[in-house]
């Protein structure tokens, strides 16, 4: 595994009016987006957004409830990155990296613009932010 260190990322909105924010039935999974605005002198204004899917398991879906975590705000997660494989309804395999959130947190206060307040960031048209 690959540890990751995700700093003043923020939680993506729900794809199609979904909650940003999932549980699985049973209680032991959560799973949410994350999106961060990155230099890419070939992207337009030099910058563009990378978004990573985020899962927890277990005591990070407790402590994800105690945080109230919602669309719009910056957090810090400390992780692992994994790969998700599925199969899609045509019966071909996919793959998808992940980050297995071990621990999450909000940033410090007056850490340059990352608030713990709900920011909705404008991502460029045509981009998709799926959840």
């Amino acid at each position: 595994m690959l540890a990751v260190l995700i700093t003043g990322a923020v939680v993506s909105k729900g794809y199609q009016e979904e909650s940003a924010v999932k549980f699985s039935e049973s209680g032991k999974a959560v799973w949410f987006r994350v999106g961060k605005k990155v230099y890419d002198p070939q992207a337009k204004d030099n910058r563009r957004w990378v978004n990573l899917n985020v899962k927890g398991f277990n005591y990070m879906v407790e402590r994800v409830q105690k945080m109230q975590l919602k669309e719009g705000v910056y957090v810090n997660i400390r992780g692992r990155l994994d790969e998700d494989e599925w199969t899609d309804k045509k019966g071909d395999t996919r793959r998808n990296l992940v980050v297995i959130a071990e621990d999450i947190e909000y940033p410090a206060q007056g850490e340059g613009r990352r608030r713990a307040e709900p920011y909705f960031p404008e991502y460029p048209s045509g981009h998709a932010v799926l959840c």
